[in-house]
């Protein structure tokens, strides 16, 4: 098989409208509101997320690919180009049928070039939806801690109570594998309290709840 040219026409318009697609995840909105009462998209918690491994990287116990980790950051959630944002906490059938929805999606977005491309997206998307690979766990780590520091930048208003709790379990499970990420879990959540505190949320009373 011969190999493909540089810049043909062909490749360049794949890239187009690959890039027209990749763009609606700056208008699809997340349930997240930043510190200005304006509501979060998808690209700017994919973006914070890349600023966020760029500055933790470096401290982590064991040592990441951060390049490897930064693209699939950048494609973790390609898919919802197609299927849009479903918060984590929602209980619907297109919730229940989010992974079976995002796989094809993702089938539909490798197929959108005929050179090794789509396949690339495609393979970083599997594998942080796998989570094995340390760049995997450590960007799964991430898209749960920049949901609550960004949670915690944004007016207490915008939380639902079912955020409340969340508080205490999105975080640890996805952090638990390095000390670094735990300790930003500790520090996001001592945050989280504090906000809840002040808003006249029942901190205390939350946290014995859990428990029980």
């Amino acid at each position: 098989m011969a190999k493909r040219q540089l810049c043909t026409p062909d490749l360049i318009s794949e890239m187009l409208v690959f890039f027209t697609l990749a763009e609606r995840l700056k208008t699809e909105l997340r349930h997240s509101w930043l510190s200005d009462g304006r509501q979060e998209s998808v690209a700017e918690h994919c973006w914070m997320m890349a600023v966020m491994a760029l500055v933790i990287a470096p401290h982590l116990e064991r040592k990441v690919d951060l390049p490897h980790a930064l693209m699939m950051i950048l494609v973790h959630d390609i898919a919802e180009t197609i299927t849009g944002d479903i918060p984590s906490f929602e209980v619907s059938e297109r919730k229940s049928s989010k992974p079976e929805a995002e796989a094809r999606a993702m089938t539909e977005i490798a197929a959108m070039f005929t050179d090794g491309t789509g396949r690339l997206i495609s393979d970083l998307w599997h594998e942080f939806e796998a989570g094995v690979t340390p760049e995997a766990r450590f960007a799964r780590a991430l898209d749960q801690l920049e949901v609550q520091f960004q949670h915690n930048l944004a007016p207490t208003e915008t939380w639902e109570p079912v955020e409340y709790e969340l508080i205490y379990t999105k975080m640890t499970r996805p952090s638990a594998h390095d000390a670094t990420l735990r300790c930003l879990t500790v520090a996001i959540r001592a945050e989280a309290e504090r906000k809840l505190a002040a808003a006249g949320v029942d901190v205390t009373a939350l946290r014995h709840r859990l428990q029980a």
